[in-house]
């Protein structure tokens, strides 16, 4: 065999090899005290991409939630500032007619008096001329006016009351106004801040979820990504329930069977009209059987239901689940988005006999038949 190497033989070459190894150690040394960079183990993008795209998620949701807090705000503001000059003008209307009553009384305690000093406070003569000798005849004679008077009085009190409260009502109103009228103004500039900022973050979105299609790597994002939600999105989530829709706030856009150039042939689903970064949701119990990463459908979802129906969610911007995850009714699965073969953010949504393309039928009736109104 070949030797690699030859052995160092007699005390002169010692001297040569440990002078040899020294200078390669200082060399090292010198090179560290200088600083040498370290390789990545990965590229950049590989190791920071699911970072981004969680924290990116998080915003559109956060953002998404925040904002429609504050326009449920607003809107409630509106409502109240709404609320508060109808009751003003029924004020303004209720104290005209108050006036009017209140003339009335005073004209009719004016007529009673009148009446009273003409009459000397009795209403008729007695018929039998002798019963007017009789003074407790002469004192039932003035009886009911005494009483129509003090009626009187009491309702002209009463009504004065009323419109001195209306009065006190209405300038409290004209008080709050200003104040209301400034907070709904600052609520409606929030609004437009936070979509604002909304429309940047899903755009940031919608371009890494193009991105992760165009490397083939469309890992799912970590389930706290998927946190959060708007207080009806919870709580129909939570809606009692075998079935539920695939998304809250939408609008039908292409129905099943529907024909054009976007499609090959027929549209074989329905679509849902939603921004990008909408929570789409499982519509029913199951396991996640497939996870698509390109195509027509973009990233895209297929659960299998436990009465071996299958149901497919298209063009995501993310996804939170992986093939072999069990999912219950109303969890998030995914994001809606515009990947594949999309004119703009929506969900493509199918009801299938199988995994496969090519064998959906149309959802609507299907959700309808398990009470599921779209």
């Amino acid at each position: 065999m070949r030797r690699l190497y030859r052995p160092i033989r007699g005390p002169r070459l010692l001297p040569r090899a440990g002078a040899a190894v020294v200078s390669v150690i200082c060399v090292l040394c010198a090179v560290c005290a200088l600083g040498f960079p370290s390789l990545p183990s990965a590229p950049p993008e590989t190791v920071r991409a699911p970072d981004r795209a969680t924290r990116v998620t998080s915003e559109v949701l956060r953002l998404r939630q925040e904002a429609e807090e504050t326009r449920r705000q607003y809107e409630q503001a509106q409502r109240a500032a709404k609320e508060k000059k109808a009751r003003s003008r029924e004020i303004d209307r209720l104290l005209q007619g108050r006036r009017v009553v209140a003339d009335t009384l005073r004209e009719d305690v004016g007529s009673a008096a009148r009446e009273q000093y003409r009459t000397g406070g009795f209403t008729a003569v007695p018929a039998d001329e002798s019963a007017a000798e009789d003074p407790f005849e002469l004192m039932a004679l003035q009886v009911p006016d005494a009483r129509r008077r003090a009626r009187l009085a009491r309702m002209l009190d009463e009504d004065d009351r009323k419109s001195r409260r209306l009065v006190a009502e209405g300038e409290e109103l004209a008080l709050s106004r200003p104040a209301l009228d400034k907070d709904s103004e600052r609520l409606r500039e929030q609004v437009r801040a936070l979509e604002a900022r909304l429309v940047e973050a899903r755009e940031d979105l919608n371009t890494l979820a193009q991105a992760a299609v165009d490397n083939g790597r469309c890992a799912p994002l970590r389930r706290a990504a998927s946190g959060g939600g708007t207080g009806a999105e919870n709580a129909a989530a939570q809606a009692p329930g075998r079935w539920t829709r695939p998304v809250t706030s939408y609008q039908l856009t292409a129905g099943f069977g529907g024909v054009g150039a976007n499609w090959a042939s027929t549209h074989s689903g329905q679509d849902f009209a939603v921004p990008s970064g909408t929570p789409v949701r499982s519509i029913g119990a199951g396991t996640v059987v497939a996870a698509g990463c390109g195509g027509a459908f973009g990233i895209s979802l297929v659960v299998q239901h436990d009465d071996g129906w299958y149901s497919q969610y298209a063009h995501l911007a993310a996804t939170f689940v992986t093939p072999g995850q069990q999912v219950r009714a109303g969890q998030w699965i995914g994001l809606s988005g515009t990947t594949g073969n999309s004119t703009g953010p929506h969900l493509h949504f199918e009801i299938r006999t199988s995994p496969e393309f090519g064998s959906a039928i149309d959802p609507v009736p299907w959700l309808n038949a398990r009470g599921v109104r779209l």
